[in-house]
């Protein structure tokens, strides 16, 4: 995940990242950061998947009700993070738990982890929302050297 890695460009929080790879506002998906910021909650990368489905597969009308296709991608996601999504030795899904074996949090190990759980989430949202007719086509990213990575040119 190019965003979150920062290698090549400056590095986004784990729901900033998934926001940005998705097109989408990134404001809200600041206080994802770490887990709502203390480590206390949910891996921010989950919780941006369930944020981003809902917003490419809910209905736009805030009265509205779950659409069908949200509620079946909503499902099989969180079936698929139980199931698929590499927690390391965690029971959870908690931030701090999820990131403790991987050293300090602003440690090399604990960023690689973090790097890989981001592009896996947006990979399993890429899935489902395909999976229910909505194809997202990622814009290119300027990199810190000026040069443009076109991930479509892949």
């Amino acid at each position: 995940m190019l965003l979150y890695a920062g290698e090549r460009t400056a590095h986004r929080s784990c729901g900033i990242a998934l926001a940005e790879a998705f097109d989408r506002p990134s404001a809200a998906y600041q206080s994802l950061r770490r887990g709502g910021i203390t480590g206390q909650g949910t891996c921010g990368a989950v919780v941006a998947g369930q944020l981003l489905l809902g917003e490419l597969l809910g209905d736009p009308d805030p009265t509205g009700s779950v659409t069908p296709p949200l509620r079946s991608a909503m499902t099989r996601y969180l079936e698929r993070v139980e199931s698929e999504l590499d927690r390391g030795p965690s029971p959870t899904l908690i931030c701090n738990d999820m990131t403790a074996a991987h050293g300090p949090f602003r440690g090399e190990a604990r960023h690689r982890f973090c790097t890989a759980v981001v592009a896996q989430v947006a990979q399993l949202v890429d899935e489902l929302a395909r999976e229910h007719g909505v194809e997202h086509h990622p814009q290119p990213v300027t990199l810190d050297d000026g040069s443009v990575f076109d991930p479509s040119a892949e």
